[in-house]
Parts: structure tokens; C-alpha cells; sequence
């Protein structure tokens, strides 16, 4: 087997090694079934059980209860609930905010128009999406506030909650069970898994039953989030793997000492790289303007000369730091860093970025 390198994807992203030998082993044989993991019956005792714990364990983690929230395992990705959210709780004369602070942001709000009357509450697009807005306007009797807790493209992320007058709903999908949040005040997240939680293939989505008590009904039946509440999101077959593999990731989670310890881990990662561009501004230029703001899951920089992006980034190929390119819309740098991504591998691009500034510069 090949010596595994330092992947900087933006997703889908590095998984944790212990769980990548449980999962092989589950994919050749699951538990003493006679049968891999990817051949169970989803209607079966022991897809029921990987089933059941992920959704227990997922909603203990986050410090929500059952009685009051519910765990869904949906298909279709971030991108497919940027129309689910709003085809459930819109209608045409209805409103909700949106805050754009990115590039998945504005896509939500466009995709939200299509059925009710989405307004963009706050935008920092005239500057590059550098920083979270604020402040933004609450519309009186809005549906919902629609927030974007970390921008994977450009690099920014939410750490003090907005408060608001609507019920808060977010897509999470690059942080994910990063840090410590009081979810409760999430009236709906959702969030791909292939970040921070899992391969892709699902996207989670946890709500107040008060919340999703609102959802229309008048829909078709596989987009009715009722639908899947009822079902326990059984009503059609799941993503069996990516579900069985978010429950492992899961179990490492815990094994880590739960949100506090990813959380300090992350923020550990985070400084390593961002210590290293601050130290060369003046061949680096951070992305985000306002430090208070910088995402711990995405650091996003560019060469003051950029002249010289191609051959950093062939060296960091050639020192198996892969991954690197920032997103074609935004152009520069981008070192995702989630979860599970090890710290040696913070340590290596910091390692270069001193040293190719020392040769280059």
C-alpha cells in the first residue's frame, strides 16, 4: 500500500485512519452477518441497529434530546436542501432572510426564491465575501433566518451566533461538529457529511420537531420532511454506507473527548498554518480580512506575487501536501483542515510556506 499523503481537499475530505480500517473491514464482512455492510437490507436487524445508534449518538453528542429534536439522514447534498428548506416552509407570500456571506450562501437564497419572497438580509460580497456580516435586517414575521456557519470557499466562519427574532436555520456543512455550539439554537441545520462527518452521499439535517411541525404537506412525499420524520428517514433506501461510516466517525469523535476536545484540536491546527502567513505578510495575503473571522476549517491565502502560485504549488505536491489549489471562483490558496486532518500535516505546510517565502521571497 502507498504511503498516504496530506490531503487538503475541500471535501470529500481526509477520514479518520481508524475509521477507514473498520469501514474496510465492515465492507468485506459486517458483523458475524455473512454479508458485507453494502448488501444489507435496510429494512433488516442489522442495518436497523447502525441506523438507530448513529441517529442516538449524533443527537448525544450535539447535547439535544430526541423528545425534542430529530436526527434525519438525507440524499441530495447541501446544494439539495437549499431547495428542500424552502419548498417545505415557503409559499409565495411568505418571507425569510437570508445572510450571504459566501458563494453557497447566494445559491440558498436563489434557490429559496423560487418559492417564496427570500430576501438577502446582509451580503459582504462587495468585498469579497473578506468577513460575516454583523448586523443585518430581520424581516417582522419572517419564516426563518438563513445563515451559513462556515464558508468553505472564501474561508470565513461564525464563532458568536446572530440573534434573531425568526427561527435560526443554517447550512453546517464545513463545520460540522467542529467546535462547540449551543445547537439549540438551531431551529434546522443541515449539513453534507463529506466535510467534517463522513463520505459523501448524506447530508444530515437536525431540527426542533417544533419547527419541522410547520413544514408543509402539500409537496411531493419524498420532499416533505415529514415524510422522514415519520419514517426515521427509511421511507426510501438510504445511504447505508455513508450513514454506517458517519456512526464510526462518530464513536472517534467521543474518543477524542467530544466537541471541546475536536475543538481545541481544531483550533490548535488552525494557528499552526495561520501563524506561518501572518509571520510572511508580506509575501502572503490572507484572504479574511478580519481576524476574528478566520475559518478553522478552511484557511484561504494568496501570493502577493502570483507569479510564483505554480511552482508552490508543484512543491507542495512534490512534498505530498496535495489539495492545495483554492477554488476556481476565488482563485489562490486553500488548506482545508477538518477533523480529521492530522496535525503533522498543518506542520508541513507551515513548514513550507516559511520556506519557499525564504527562497522566493
Amino acid at each position: 500500500m502507498s504511503e498516504r499523503i496530506f490531503n487538503f481537499s475541500a471535501g470529500p475530505a481526509v477520514l479518520p485512519e481508524s475509521v477507514l480500517e473498520e469501514a474496510s473491514q465492515g465492507v468485506r464482512e459486517f458483523a458475524g452477518s455473512g454479508m458485507s455492510l453494502l448488501e444489507l437490507s435496510h429494512r433488516g436487524k442489522y442495518y436497523e441497529a447502525v441506523h438507530t445508534e448513529a441517529e442516538n449518538r449524533l443527537l448525544s453528542i450535539m447535547g439535544l434530546s430526541p423528545e425534542t429534536h430529530a436526527a434525519l439522514f438525507l440524499q441530495g447534498g447541501a446544494s439539495g436542501q437549499f431547495a428542500m428548506l424552502p419548498m417545505n416552509f415557503l409559499t409565495k407570500d411568505a418571507v425569510a432572510d437570508y445572510v450571504v456571506s459566501g458563494d453557497w450562501g447566494a445559491k440558498a437564497l436563489k434557490e429559496a426564491k423560487i418559492f417564496g419572497d427570500a430576501r438577502e438580509a446582509a451580503s459582504s460580497k462587495a468585498d469579497r465575501y473578506a468577513y460575516i456580516p454583523k448586523t443585518f435586517t430581520q424581516t417582522p414575521g419572517a419564516k426563518y433566518v438563513h445563515i451559513t456557519t462556515n464558508n468553505t470557499i472564501e474561508g470565513t466562519e461564525y464563532f458568536a451566533l446572530p440573534s434573531t427574532d425568526a427561527p435560526l436555520v443554517t447550512d453546517a456543512s464545513s463545520d460540522f461538529l467542529a467546535l462547540e455550539r449551543d445547537w439549540s439554537k438551531f431551529a434546522f441545520l443541515y449539513a453534507g457529511a463529506q466535510k467534517n462527518v463522513g463520505p459523501a452521499g448524506l447530508v444530515v439535517v437536525v431540527a426542533s420537531r417544533e419547527f419541522l411541525a410547520q413544514a408543509r404537506t402539500d409537496i411531493p412525499t419524498i420532499f416533505a420532511y415529514k415524510t422522514h420524520v415519520d419514517s426515521h428517514s427509511l421511507y426510501n433506501t438510504p445511504p447505508a454506507f455513508s450513514i454506517y461510516v458517519l456512526g464510526l466517525v462518530l464513536k472517534w469523535i467521543e474518543e477524542q473527548g467530544g466537541l471541546p476536545g475536536i475543538e481545541r484540536r481544531n483550533r490548535q491546527k488552525a494557528a499552526v498554518i495561520y501563524s506561518a502567513l501572518d509571520e510572511l505578510s508580506s509575501f502572503y495575503e490572507p484572504a479574511v480580512t478580519v481576524k476574528e473571522d478566520r475559518s478553522l476549517m478552511n484557511v484561504t491565502w494568496r501570493l502577493r506575487n502570483a507569479e510564483l502560485e505554480a511552482d508552490f504549488l508543484a512543491e507542495a505536491k512534490a512534498n505530498k501536501l496535495d489539495g492545495l489549489k483554492g477554488h476556481r471562483s476565488v482563485g489562490g490558496f486553500r488548506a482545508s483542515i477538518y477533523n480529521a486532518f492530522p496535525t503533522a500535516g498543518c506542520q508541513a505546510l507551515a513548514d513550507l510556506l516559511r520556506d519557499f517565502a525564504q527562497r522566493k521571497g
